[in-house]
């Protein structure tokens, strides 16, 4: 599958990952505790949530253009050690605005990840790979929340919610210790495999960074990456205090019970991408784009009906099992949007497109959380978010089959699946 020398890329951006939603979804795990501690609303818990994405929307942008100036290893390991110490500040909250400010700068130490592994990807793998690759080590951060639930709901009940926070930056730190030391930005050796298809990709040509920023397919492909995000914040941020407030469950049974829709994404995440090279491979006449809006078009649909339906039901079983259905559909998507970048744009600006895209599809970690604590102060119930999360997918989904189609740089760069659509 993966040769022996891009192993240790694979698992090292595979643990990176997994630290990554560790730390990012320990807060909402944590969330009850603090709530109480920290006497903050539902609406402020939720402004909490979002400020974690004004810092890391923007450094998606930031972050990916600083793996094409100064590499992805170098850019990786400043995130990780700024993350890291400021996940651990998090113990040293208190009250409603510190605890924002250092949401603020955990979240731009946070925001590099995503840009900078595309990047990796783009230095160690041929075209055929990189959808695998990109869902492969992507694949560890819906691990990192399924592990964090039982770390930070038993470490809280046991000792302090603000002893997790302290384990997990020391955590992160002997990672970028270990990554700094033993990680190269590139094979020794320029790759040697050509590609078994031909793919959508523009040419090799020096491209302004202007001329993608303007393109249906990056802004389209960004839309749908917000609706996955929509999805993915109300959950990563929400789904732990609608177990534990509206379904009545202990802080114990949630932190065991949030397992189960991660351990589908997991899998989901780690699938997506295999999933997407394949019917790539099989459908190579109808140009690697057909392959990625297949896959993405299809489960992200799957992952808002099941969401929508989630906010109607009357058992808890039934929406813990409709959730976890919606998260697995979701991830399967995880690895499309990185790869749709990696096919229609040129090396020298992966990173910097990436992190656009990235930038604007995050803003809905921004917007919902807050949206949703909103919500659920004025109604007092989360079915409306649940609706409004499932509404905001379908009507991507229905975007991308409209707008995205390979990049066209000029006449004579026209690619020969440009007269297949979706």
């Amino acid at each position: 599958m993966f040769s022996k020398d891009k192993l240790p890329i694979i698992i090292m951006l595979f643990v990176a990952g997994v630290i990554n939603y560790l730390d990012r979804s320990a807060l909402s795990i944590a969330a009850p505790f603090i709530q109480d501690d920290l006497t903050l609303s539902a609406t402020q818990m939720g402004l909490i949530f979002s400020s974690f994405s004004v810092g890391y929307a923007i450094f998606n942008f930031l972050g990916g253009m600083a793996s094409d100036r100064y590499g992805a290893k170098l850019t990786l390991f400043v995130a990780m050690v700024v993350w890291s110490l400021f996940s651990g500040a998090i113990a040293l909250a208190v009250g409603f605005v510190s605890l924002m400010v250092i949401r603020v700068l955990f979240g731009m130490g946070e925001g590099p990840l995503s840009a900078t592994i595309n990047k990796m990807v783009n230095n160690w793998f041929p075209p055929t790979q990189r959808a695998s690759a990109i869902g492969v080590t992507n694949s560890g951060t819906p691990l990192g929340g399924a592990i964090s639930g039982p770390i930070v709901g038993m470490i809280a009940v046991a000792f302090s919610w603000k002893v997790s926070f302290i384990l997990i930056m020391i955590i992160g730190l002997v990672w970028a210790v270990c990554w700094f030391k033993f990680v190269k930005e590139k094979p020794a050796k320029p790759m040697g495999e050509a590609p078994a298809v031909k793919v959508d990709v523009a040419p090799q040509e020096k491209i302004p960074l202007t001329f993608y920023l303007k393109q249906k397919t990056v802004l389209f492909t960004a839309f749908a990456f917000f609706a996955y995000n929509y999805i993915l914040f109300f959950f990563l941020t929400w789904f732990p205090s609608y177990l534990v407030k509206e379904r009545g469950l202990s802080v114990e049974s949630m932190s065991v019970i949030t397992v189960i829709p991660w351990i589908l994404g997991f899998i989901g995440l780690a699938a997506g991408g295999f999933v997407s090279d394949y019917v790539f491979k099989k459908a190579a006449k109808k140009g690697v784009l057909f392959s990625r809006k297949v896959v993405l078009v299809t489960c992200l649909l799957a992952s808002a009906i099941c969401i929508g339906v989630a906010g109607l039901v009357t058992t808890t079983v039934s929406a813990v099992i409709l959730v976890a259905l919606s998260v697995f559909f979701l991830y399967l998507t995880g690895a499309i949007y990185w790869a749709i970048v990696q096919d229609v744009v040129d090396q020298n600006n992966v990173g910097s497109v990436g992190g656009f895209m990235h930038f604007l599809a995050n803003t809905a970690g921004i917007i919902g959380p807050a949206l949703t604590g909103f919500i659920v102060d004025k109604t007092g119930t989360f079915s409306g978010a649940f609706l409004l999360a499932g509404g905001l997918a379908v009507f991507a989904s229905l975007a991308v089959i409209r707008f995205v189609r390979p990049i066209i740089s000029g006449t004579k760069d026209r690619s020969v699946n440009d007269s297949v659509s979706f």
